[in-house]
């Protein structure tokens, strides 16, 4: 794959998964679809866009998911859409992202592997801005809908570490999403009394899942061998950025300076920890 395919599918990816957070508040803001059916939606839709890639590209059927990833995938669908409720679109990326690369990080060094001096730092960076993003405060975010967010980021860096080395990643999220979904379904009809459906909620949901997330992750998958791991990890950090940004263009959200610090925290102590740990050490 030539350099120049490779930057242009890798920032189709980055926007993809930047939607997800700007498709499903516009959802949940600007309809009367409720949280359980659009993570439902997104779900199905995804499964289904997902089922098509792998038919159309005739992959193996090794590695086709499993309930434990599946649940995982669930969990991280359902809690991002609750929270969704009353988190702005930029607040929510950012507690997302920043909770995924904690539990991947933190997972890391439970398991042995050892952080140095500048991942230590970089650490306590993006621990610190998450603490102080959260602090109570005139423009400290929902608490009920960050505690929802954290639980989101967690479960999808879960469902990240459970899908190392599982065969064919686009087969195997294939699989997941297909039992995830079904998972959603069962919860929606437990919560069919709270159920609300509105046209223009199920596109929403119906182009996150689709195109976002099925799509998106598709090309991520195509994406991914042209890049270093330094590269595939730190490209990550554009999304909070970009979700902020189509948070204000698109939702009329304010940017607070306690974000943008946060953000800076967060995301800076991030990198840190990711660049030194993919730099060459000297003999």
């Amino acid at each position: 794959m030539s350099y120049a395919r490779t930057i242009l599918l890798t920032s189709l990816v980055m926007l993809a998964f930047a939607s997800n957070s700007l498709l499903c508040r516009i959802a949940l803001k600007h309809t009367g679809i409720d949280a359980a059916s659009f993570a439902t939606i997104r779900l199905i839709s995804g499964a289904m866009m997902l089922w098509l890639v792998v038919k159309i590209r005739r992959g193996t059927q090794a590695g086709g998911g499993s309930w434990l990833s599946a649940f995982a995938l669930f969990a991280y669908a359902a809690g991002f859409s609750f929270a969704y409720i009353s988190l702005p679109a930029a607040t929510g990326a950012l507690l997302l992202f920043g909770a995924v690369q904690v539990t991947m990080i933190g997972y890391g060094a439970w398991s042995g592997e050892r952080l140095l001096g500048q991942q230590l730092v970089g650490l306590i960076f993006a621990f610190g801005g998450l603490v102080g993003l959260l602090l109570p405060g005139l423009s400290a975010p929902p608490l009920y809908g960050s505690i929802l967010m954290l639980g989101a980021g967690t479960a999808w860096g879960v469902y990240s570490l459970r899908g190392r080395g599982t065969g064919d990643p686009t087969t195997v999220t294939s699989g997941n999403f297909m039992r995830a979904a079904l998972i959603a379904a069962t919860m929606s009809v437990l919560m069919r009394n709270g159920i609300s459906l509105n046209k223009a909620g199920v596109w929403y949901a119906i182009a996150s899942g689709a195109l976002a997330s099925g799509i998106g992750y598709a090309i991520w998958y195509t994406a991914l061998p042209g890049l270093k791991a330094t590269n595939a990890a730190t490209v990550q950090l554009s999304v909070p950025v970009i979700a902020a940004l189509g948070g204000i263009v698109f939702l009329g959200e304010p940017l607070s300076m306690r974000l943008v610090i946060a953000s800076m925290a967060i995301l800076g102590g991030i990198a840190l920890v990711i660049l030194e740990k993919q730099q060459p050490r000297g003999t």
